[in-house]
């Protein structure tokens, strides 16, 4: 037990954060908030990631949000995804290190090459929908400003009509969705039934086009959410 406690203690800023994530989504918070890792991080090691001068009352989230994003990010090395507007899960890669972390550091994480994963009917009926998605081919070739809200409504697989609750669920299925093939693929790789290859590269792009349409068009989904079911 001593020798764990020592190897947390020595944990690299970036793996303190992750084992902040980890704790998050062992609560269920899958996807979690930046603010929510900020303070879970703090809480966890307030030394590391507390305020200069006020330790143990603030949290200083610029410690924290420099090492979720940038070139040597927790994103860029594929330990963290992004899965919304400041909304971010673990991969399959960020759940190796912790694991590797929580058994005292002796136990080598295997970042090679894995074995095709394959996936369900409905698994690639998802993905094969996003992929050829009007957004998606659009945001590929720099065509982002002419992304309309039709264009997200069929990435999302929505009508108009849906608002409230059922509007949120869907785009958290979407969203929960993406983090489970991201967790399920880690560097590996799949191949669809009609001879795509599906690398976490791939997913990136998917999870990259969810989120600029949710901050493009948050406008919408706040009037749709608010909107009143007429009688």
């Amino acid at each position: 037990m001593d020798r764990r406690v020592n190897t947390l203690a020595e944990c690299t800023v970036p793996e303190k954060i992750l084992l902040a994530a980890w704790e998050l989504e062992e609560q269920g918070q899958s996807p979690f908030s930046a603010e929510a890792l900020i303070v879970a991080s703090w809480q966890k090691f307030p030394r590391a990631f507390g305020l200069k001068g006020y330790t143990d009352q603030y949290p200083d989230s610029n410690k924290v949000l420099a090492s979720i994003m940038g070139e040597k990010g927790l994103a860029r090395r594929g330990w963290l995804v992004k899965m919304g507007q400041k909304l971010y899960a673990l991969t399959r890669d960020g759940r190796h290190v912790v694991r590797r972390l929580l058994s005292d550091g002796s136990e080598p994480v295997d970042l090679g090459a894995a074995e095709p994963v394959k996936l369900t009917r409905e698994q690639e009926k998802f993905l094969l929908g996003l992929f050829s998605s009007s957004a998606v081919e659009k945001y590929q070739e720099g065509r982002k400003q002419e992304l309309t809200f039709a264009d997200a409504t069929r990435f999302w697989g929505i009508t108009e009509n849906l608002r409230g609750e059922a509007l949120d669920a869907r785009l958290n299925r979407v969203r929960a969705n993406l983090a489970d093939f991201d967790r399920t693929l880690g560097r590996g790789a799949t191949t669809l039934s009609t001879g795509r290859s599906v690398s976490a590269e791939d997913l990136g792009l998917l999870c990259d086009v969810h989120a600029y349409l949710e901050d493009k068009f948050s406008r919408h989904l706040t009037l749709l959410r608010n909107r009143v079911e007429r009688s």
